[in-house]
């Protein structure tokens, strides 16, 4: 009964905001909220509305015995007796009180508050009555610290548009880093890293690794979904990033790319190519290291979030890497590969989109799905017409090639002239896919961002685009390195 009292304290230390709040205060990340007053559990129902801002968003508290609701982005927030916090649907539309002199409605807040067994905010309410939770001085803006500088969140929210609120770097040296090691799990890194790996360095490798990183991503973000915990409370936490803002916390995405990645790259090219053990694990481990502790420095994640990412992953691993040959033998050579595997990413596709309401990770979950499946179609198709064929064993181990100028310049164009027929390649399916799949189920197209909110747009637009890009990058893209004598 100890044991499981010690285990379940260190949960929820693992989970507590403050704990990413003082690991931001530490790097020199400071928020700059606006005064709130939190009102504790032992006023009357009508004291016991107060104000909190929450990834920069005003919400109303009603406090209960055991329990509080927050009502805030389109959801409720539902805090039960055990401190965990799970979103719950709500369609009220309830206008909150004005931040910065803007009305904040519930339609474009975010986030929730965690709630403590006894009812009573997790953001500081204090058991004696009202107290006042002042985050400067005198209740307002805290004060700039010494040589620090004002910065505004990397990017929008990607579901309802909210810059987030400024925020205050005294480490201009640590915020750029973690940006870095935050965008190696962003559409930005896949989109140039893996082709950069088909096209420069090794095919074999790349398609494998891009098989892995479809799987982990596909179980994380569905477990994201059926867990359903929200994000870090702010406060205290700092926004550093706004984009993923309305997903779900649990378990941190990024943390199982940042895990999947270069690991499986070592597994993979390890005994492959010549270079040293402790060279490759060193890296694998310097880039899983900074992409995990950039999501806490970003207050996109707790620290549970993230240790859970690396712990799933790395399940999903000791399970999928020694199934890799089956796999791949199946998808070259198998008669019946392209049609199991167009169903298969499909299906999975439509079983994510019943998990729960609409989100931006769905579309992110029928994007991986697509380009998983266009890669999978063009290894066979490659295989079949017997293109790009793997090196045989007595070509192992590779060597790295001495570095040159040309090498660099011809890998650089290679990359160039890659991106731009993947980029015009979705610009192109995309205006043909969306206003086609809307006329096809009757769905206005007038507003696209509303109508991709509907399952039967959002999948197969996703599924369709980001298929061909995945096909080309196998496929066209190789085809043309070689009418341009680039290969």
């Amino acid at each position: 009964m100890e044991k499981s009292s010690r285990f379940s304290e260190l949960f929820l230390y693992l989970q507590d905001p403050h704990l990413v709040a003082r690991f931001q205060h530490i790097c020199g990340v400071h928020g700059t909220f606006a005064r709130t007053v939190c009102v504790s559990s032992g006023s009357s129902k009508e004291a016991q509305r107060a104000l909190s801002h929450n990834n920069g968003a005003c919400y109303h508290q009603l406090a209960e015995e055991n329990q509080s609701e927050m009502i805030g982005s389109g959801e409720g927030y539902n805090a039960q007796t055990t401190g965990f916090r799970k979103r719950i649907s709500d369609t009220n539309k309830e206008e909150s009180v004005p931040k910065n002199g803007t009305v904040v409605t519930t339609a474009t807040a975010g986030g929730d508050i965690g709630v403590s067994g006894s009812g009573r905010s997790e953001a500081g309410a204090d058991s004696s009555g009202a107290a006042e939770c002042q985050y400067g001085e005198n209740g307002g803006e805290a004060p700039a610290p010494p040589q620090s500088s004002t910065v505004k969140p990397l990017r929008k929210n990607s579901l309802t548009g909210d810059a987030g609120q400024e925020f205050l770097i005294e480490n201009r040296f640590l915020f750029y880093l973690f940006t870095f090691g935050t965008e190696l799990g962003n559409e930005l890194f896949y989109i140039t890293f893996f082709p950069f790996l088909m096209w420069n360095v090794d095919a074999f490798v790349s398609r494998r690794l891009i098989m892995v990183w479809v799987w982990v991503m596909y179980l994380g973000q569905c477990t994201k979904d059926v867990i359903g915990w929200s994000r870090p409370a702010s406060p205290p936490v700092v926004k550093v990033e706004m984009f993923y803002n309305s997903e779900y916390s649990m378990p941190s995405t990024h943390a199982m790319s940042g895990t999947a990645i270069p690991f499986s790259l070592f597994f993979m090219t390890y005994g492959r190519w010549e270079y040293s053990f402790s060279l490759g694990c060193s890296l694998a481990l310097c880039w899983c290291l900074l992409v995990c502790v950039s999501r806490i420095y970003m207050g996109m994640h707790s620290v549970l979030d993230v240790i859970a990412g690396v712990l799933y992953s790395t399940l999903i691993l000791l399970f999928f890497l020694p199934a890799l040959d089956l796999i791949d033998g199946f998808n070259l050579t198998c008669r019946y590969a392209p049609l199991i595997i167009i169903s298969l990413h499909l299906g999975l596709g439509l079983f994510s989109f019943t998990l729960d309401t609409w989100s931006t990770s769905r579309g992110d979950t029928a994007q991986i799905l697509g380009t998983g499946a266009g890669v999978a179609l063009a290894s066979h198709v490659n295989h079949y017409f017997g293109l790009m064929p793997d090196h045989t064993p007595d070509q192992l181990p590779l060597t790295m090639p001495t570095l040159s100028a040309s090498l660099v310049g011809v890998a650089m164009l290679r990359l160039l002239v890659g991106v731009l027929v993947l980029v015009a390649t979705r610009a192109l399916m995309k205006a043909i896919t969306i206003p086609l799949v809307c006329r096809l189920f009757g769905i206005p197209s007038v507003d696209v961002r509303k109508a991709r909110q509907h399952m039967e747009v959002e999948l197969p637009y996703r599924y369709i685009v980001y298929g061909m890009v995945g096909f080309n990058v196998l496929f066209l893209v190789p085809l043309l390195f070689r009418y341009l004598m680039l290969s």
